[in-house]
């Protein structure tokens, strides 16, 4: 079994899949629903569900007579309003106090409001007593607050339970927390709904799902955005494990084979990192949520929707949400938008957003700007950006890092990077450092870095360590890890699994993964199946006189695609199936191109083609060719070309080289040709 030992270059991905805890799990709400327990009831609707960025909703009294949206500036309508509730309240009207109390307290102005809150409280509104606990609680009278919230929640308010369940949560007391937050869920309270759900999450509990929908239903995107994650998860599996984080930056270094790396993608899924899968089922309704998300300015659900149309293959509906999510400040939108430009041609535009994005601390971004550079020749200004990722706690900085010294034959350095990219749990690295001992000659030490790497997951590291065993002749073993490598797609691996496979007689068996490998492009795995396919079938035989030429059968389609690769000895066996088909323009093609590939087969039958055309001169050529690269029939060929030319001596030097080269038919026709042509000689 012989095979390359192969380092694979860094992939990069669309976006980087951080966790961002504060948004899946915890103990405090996002800016979704305001930092603080309290939630101030609007006059607008007891029962609003919020605004990004302000307290929450202020709950009004029961009929206020004006309702008016605190986001709306004043006009005269508005100061006339609140004139005349003003007038109201110093006259002793309840709920013009509450209204009043509410207008006041959403303006910040909580000196002014407390009074009217207060007297309307003594009065018995509701609304007022949730919106006095809203006041204590910004004045920092948490337990004072909580008081009030109770008054208020008994008395059905909905925002009050929320405000108290959110108290009781920020206190450790989650029965306490459950049981208000419930009572507000259940009277339709969205932020409470989401608060809920955000408790049964926390605690694993599959109940979470209902509430995040209830407040999704009722507009709140945040809740939107979480129940479409949750969905998500709950479809897609996350490959994540300590030691199996794939390459995600751009690698500039040598490949698998010691081809150049190029900037590419990997779909890997961990964190928050978009998710996307099929658009069917629980799939499908999860993108339904990020576009409710996304539509109401969730930067993030905007990333996820640009995510699963990117996978789709709607690259300008995925363009258009990953702007929207970058020009809100997202640096992985700005990253993935980079690579879609990038892979629409505009390499200045996407340099652009990667540079934003990598500013804002993507690493991913910083691993792109890296390869861009590096593939232009700037290794210093390549070197940089690599540096800048493994900042930004992207391991795939130190990788690429490695690569790039690699690339530059500091191997010294390239090991350093290797070497700490492998230990902070990056496999391919683990392989490419094993590749690095193992060329220097330490196996001992490259052996557990492949084992590493391959137990992580990594393909190239199984395969790598099938060639381990292989070359101590463990072959039992190395065809247990080139198996694993090959059931991951490996397309070497597969050859060397089917060979073994054959060399054991396994026929069946080793066609399939024969099949694979020649699938994946392995002209040696095309070539190998088609002698297999061959080896079932009888030979031709040349077609009769008006019969028409017969069709191509399988076997030869493989034999022709590894030829067409430019396998050598495809070459000469199509031009000789060509030249049983009667296919003599054919033949002679394929002949030619194997030996002018170095193939002596191909040149000695190239030979006898034109020495059947009458071509000795040139079928001399070629026999002379392939008999100095050791072929002994052209030898023996050239010898008989010699005498019947009457050129004896030169005719006895090509039977010696003939003898020389065997086969043993070949060396008993040359030795008595030889003979021959002494008797002539002395004669």
């Amino acid at each position: 079994m012989n095979a390359a030992f192969g380092v694979v270059a860094a992939e990069s991905s669309e976006t980087t899949e951080a966790t961002e805890t504060a948004e899946i799990i915890g103990t405090t709400e996002t800016a979704e629903t305001v930092g603080c327990a309290a939630t101030v009831e609007s006059t607008e609707s007891a029962e609003s569900t919020g605004v990004a960025g302000s307290a929450g909703a202020i709950e009004a009294a029961e009929n206020p007579e004006t309702p008016e949206s605190p986001e709306t500036r004043e006009s005269p309508e508005s100061a006339e309003s609140e004139a005349r509730h003003r007038r109201a309240a110093d006259a002793g009207d309840t709920t013009s106090m509450s209204v009043l109390g509410a207008l006041l307290l959403r303006r910040g102005d909580l000196d002014g409001a407390e009074p009217y809150l207060r007297a309307a409280t003594a009065d018995g509104d509701r609304a007022a007593a949730n919106n006095l606990g809203v006041l204590l609680h910004q004045r920092g009278y948490t337990d004072d607050a909580a008081g009030w919230w109770r008054i208020a929640a008994v008395a059905g308010s909905a925002a009050a339970a929320h405000a108290l369940g959110r108290h009781y949560r920020e206190r450790g007391d989650e029965p306490g927390a459950e049981y208000w937050l419930r009572q507000s869920a259940e009277q339709g309270h969205a932020l409470g709904a989401y608060a809920l759900a955000d408790l049964l999450e926390h605690r694993s509990d599959v109940g979470a799902e209902r509430w995040l929908r209830a407040a999704a239903e009722q507009g709140h995107r945040e809740a939107a955005y979480r129940l479409a994650r949750m969905l998500d998860r709950n479809t897609t599996d996350d490959p994540h494990d300590a030691f199996g984080r794939p390459g995600l930056g751009p690698g500039p270094g040598a490949g698998a084979a010691g081809r150049p790396g190029a900037a590419a993608r990997s779909a890997v899924r961990s964190g928050d990192g978009p998710m996307a899968g099929p658009a069917t089922g629980r799939v499908g309704e999860a993108e339904q949520w990020y576009r409710q998300a996304a539509a109401r300015g969730h930067r993030r659900a905007a990333l996820h929707l640009g995510a699963i149309l990117e996978q789709r293959g709607e690259p300008k509906e995925a363009g258009r949400w990953y702007l929207i999510s970058a020009k809100a400040g997202e640096a992985r939108a700005a990253c993935a938008l980079g690579f879609l430009l990038r892979d629409a041609g505009d390499e200045e535009s996407a340099a652009v957003w990667w540079l934003r994005a990598a500013q804002d601390g993507d690493g991913n971004a910083a691993n792109a700007l890296g390869a861009l550079h590096a593939a232009r020749g700037e290794q210093q200004t390549a070197e940089r950006w690599y540096r800048a990722a493994m900042d930004a706690g992207d391991v795939n900085g130190a990788y690429n890092l490695g690569l790039l010294c690699a690339a530059q034959d500091r191997t010294p350095q390239a090991e350093q990077w290797y070497r700490r990219a492998a230990y902070a749990g990056h496999r391919e690295a683990a392989n490419a450092l094993a590749v690095l001992l193992l060329q220097a000659g330490d196996a001992t030490g490259a052996e557990p870095w492949f084992s590493k790497a391959a137990e992580a997951g990594s393909v190239d590291a199984a395969f790598n360590l099938g060639i381990l065993y292989a070359g101590r002749d463990e072959d039992r073993t190395a065809l247990v890890w080139y198996e694993r490598a090959a059931a991951a797609g490996h397309t070497e691996a597969a050859l060397q699994v089917g060979m073994a496979l054959l060399h054991h007689g396994e026929e069946q068996a080793a066609e399939r993964h024969l099949r694979c490998a020649a699938g994946g492009g392995s002209a040696e795995a095309a070539f190998r199946l088609a002698g297999v396919l061959d080896s079932r079938q009888p030979p031709p035989g040349p077609p009769a006189l008006g019969e028409p030429m017969p069709e191509k059968t399988e076997c030869e389609e493989w034999y022709e695609r590894a030829a067409e690769q430019g396998h050598r000895r495809a070459q000469v066996r199509v031009g000789m199936l060509a030249a049983a088909r009667g296919d003599v323009d054919s033949a002679a093609r394929w002949y030619r191109e194997a030996a002018e590939s170095g193939s002596r087969n191909g040149a000695f039958n190239l030979g006898l083609l034109l020495a059947r055309e009458g071509s000795e001169r040139e079928a001399a050529l070629w026999w002379s060719r392939a008999a100095n690269d050791g072929h002994g029939r052209a030898a023996l060929r050239l010898a008989l070309l010699a005498a019947r030319r009457g050129e004896l001596a030169e005719g006895q030097r090509w039977c010696a080289r003939a003898v020389e080269l065997g086969p043993a038919e070949v060396a008993e026709r040359a030795a008595r040709l030889r003979e021959a042509l002494h008797q002539e000689l002395t004669a």
